[in-house]
């Protein structure tokens, strides 16, 4: 089927597409570019294309390992324990599963498939896949881009703790520092001493981030942690400054040091008194949370955020994969590898949350919480009653800054895709080397990153973390489903597949992608707004109204450019409105069956109209 539909669109000249298939590499060049007048502004014009051959990775393994990493983050160890024991124990293991099944696993799939076979990025992708929804790409790239800012402010928090674990003493051990609070400072977890405050939470209020009382108060810099917030980025930019093939080499470390570190904190944890009250805690099963529809929601929203669908980022590596890589095997690789980090990391958490309860002589609900309280306050605490705690504090913040930084590069790597497929020839004209445009991407992102390390940083960290994280992504899943799995069509993504693989996928992918995942997709939207809450810090700060605008603002950043995108689409493809729609979702893409081509030829995906 050659450029499904395009006798239908309206006369103008699009640019052809060629990627050489033999022996293993495929490498992009433009054959041919000219413009009419409305084609000529589409966001997947070609013009600008780079001519720069795309980097590939330089073994499977390393993209395996890149994706691995950037699904197994931050929030395998502070969320996703949280949620499971909150939502039921050993229970909330059933809906994770199922939502697993029928929406991660397939998703992912979805996504590796339409990178490796378009080799582009989100942007480009989806705007050949279904011109209507062009703007879901690039609200991906925004998301995932706003996202990057301040995710890289955990790094900076971990950079800090780190620097501060090699100290004679943890200086989060004791209330004996200029910081504490006289008489609101206590040695171990306060209970329900609600005027007190343990010493953890009091270096991570008063040392950290020397935090002001609400938004209203900026209260100045943070100097130390703008210092450590210029390191941070700069070790992202060492990083990923040469594509994947710099990335490729980082993440054989970044990937696989935090998993030493976890089974070495397990082996120790499992070991101390009171460990085995945690684990309990952590998967006792509680049948009845399973009739509650926020458990469904919670699992589903974790699946999505855990392994990174609809960011962008999937779309992107897989782009810089060889046209024939075995992506399904690779998905089943990377959703499994997320899932089992996520159970490892859970009893590495409770099995330290129960050894702390035992010695506090607390429940273990008292000690349990979520967020970046549970990674910066709840486990130093747990440390600075461990044996030989001056090994595990260092060895504890180096694996979360590999967790991080994996998340971080692929992040990163969204905005410089986009702007080497879209503008890549004006771009290297400016800058001359795409190095200097990683390092612009990176200098803008450490600038937005500026405003969470002030002393109010910490409300503007949870705000935007509120809006973009739960709020935005999920309007851009379904939108993401919709447009590919509804309008592109099963029948043509399964033909991608096919000429990829060499067979189509099965039964169980085609209905999950018919059916289930977009009716699931659908229903977690549908209760996301229905159960919406307004964005709070803590248990008592409550936003103001300005606050709350705000952050709608921060959510329609990136929500905003969908309609735009398929506004813009109709106003510059012409004939009636009928014509213009049955025009814009007709995908450009082309699907010759297997049988039509030619072994070792360049096969051409996108053909004029």
């Amino acid at each position: 089927m050659m450029g499904v539909g395009t006798e239908n669109r309206a006369p103008s000249t699009s640019s052809r597409f060629a990627f050489h298939v033999e022996e293993g590499k495929k490498e992009a060049e433009v054959l041919k570019t000219t413009s009419g007048n409305a084609e000529s502004m589409k966001l997947a014009s070609v013009d600008n294309q780079s001519e720069e051959p795309r980097g590939t990775w330089s073994r499977r393994l390393e993209f395996v390992l890149a994706t691995v990493g950037y699904a197994v983050g931050l929030g395998n160890v502070w969320r996703f324990p949280y949620l499971c024991y909150r939502s039921g124990g050993g229970a909330f293991l059933i809906p994770y599963f199922i939502m697993l099944l029928l929406c991660g696993i397939p998703l992912l799939f979805m996504e590796f498939t339409i990178g490796q076979y378009t080799r582009l990025g989100p942007v480009h992708a989806l705007a050949k896949i279904c011109p209507l929804f062009k703007g879901v790409g690039l609200a991906t790239v925004v998301i995932s881009y706003v996202l990057c800012t301040y995710y890289n402010v955990l790094m900076t928090w971990a950079l800090y703790y780190l620097l501060n674990s090699f100290s004679p003493s943890l200086p989060w051990q004791s209330c004996n520092n200029t910081w504490n609070s006289a008489g609101n400072c206590s040695t171990g977890f306060p209970g329900n001493a609600t005027h007190l405050k343990s010493a953890s939470q009091e270096f991570f209020d008063h040392k950290v981030l020397e935090m002001t009382g609400g938004i209203e108060n900026a209260g100045g810099l943070r100097w130390e942690l703008f210092g450590l917030l210029i390191l941070a980025w700069a070790i992202v930019y060492f990083c990923i400054f040469k594509g994947v093939k710099s990335t490729g080499k980082v993440v054989y470390f970044t990937a696989t040091f935090p998993y030493f570190i976890l089974f070495a904190l397990l082996i120790n944890n499992v070991r101390l008194p009171g460990a085995k009250d945690g684990i309990l805690f952590f998967l006792m099963p509680n049948w009845n949370k399973l009739l509650e529809v926020e458990v469904w929601v919670n699992a589903a929203a974790q699946i999505f955020n855990s392994i990174g669908i609809s960011f962008g980022s999937m779309i992107s590596m897989a782009s810089y994969n060889k046209y024939n890589n075995n992506i399904l095997k690779d998905t089943f690789i990377v959703s499994l590898a997320n899932s089992a980090t996520s159970i490892l990391a859970g009893f590495v958490i409770f099995s330290a949350i129960g050894y702390m309860a035992h010695i506090h002589n607390l429940p273990v609900d008292d000690i349990a919480t979520d967020g970046p309280g549970l990674v910066f306050v709840v486990y130093p605490e747990v440390f600075s009653t461990m044996p030989f705690a001056q090994i595990w504090a260092p060895l504890f913040f180096i694996m979360l800054l590999c967790l991080g930084l994996d998340s971080q590069f692929a992040m990163v790597e969204v905005a410089v895709t986009f702007i080497m497929d879209g503008f890549g020839k004006k771009a290297l004209r400016f800058f001359k080397r795409k190095e200097l445009i990683v390092l612009a991407v990176c200098s803008v992102g450490f600038l937005l990153g500026i405003p969470h390390i002030t002393r109010g940083g910490i409300y503007v960290f949870q705000l935007m973390d509120h809006y973009t994280a739960v709020v935005s992504l999920m309007f851009l899943a379904f939108f993401e489903v919709l447009a590919v799995t509804i309008i592109f069509g099963v029948k043509n993504l399964s033909l991608m597949v096919e000429n990829m693989l060499g067979k189509k996928p099965n039964v169980f992918f085609r209905v999950c992608w018919q059916f289930l995942s977009p009716m699931l997709v659908l229903g977690i939207l549908i209760s996301s707004i229905i159960q919406y809450t307004p964005a709070r810090y803590g248990k008592s700060y409550t936003y103001p109204v300005w606050g709350e605008v705000v952050g709608w603002f921060i959510s329609l950043v990136s929500i905003i450019w969908i309609p735009l995108g398929a506004l813009h689409e109709l106003c510059t493809t012409k004939g009636s409105l009928l014509q213009r729609l049955k025009v814009s979702i007709t995908p450009t893409v082309d699907l010759k069956s297997v049988s039509e081509k030619p072994a070792a030829e360049s096969i051409a995906l996108f053909t004029d109209p």
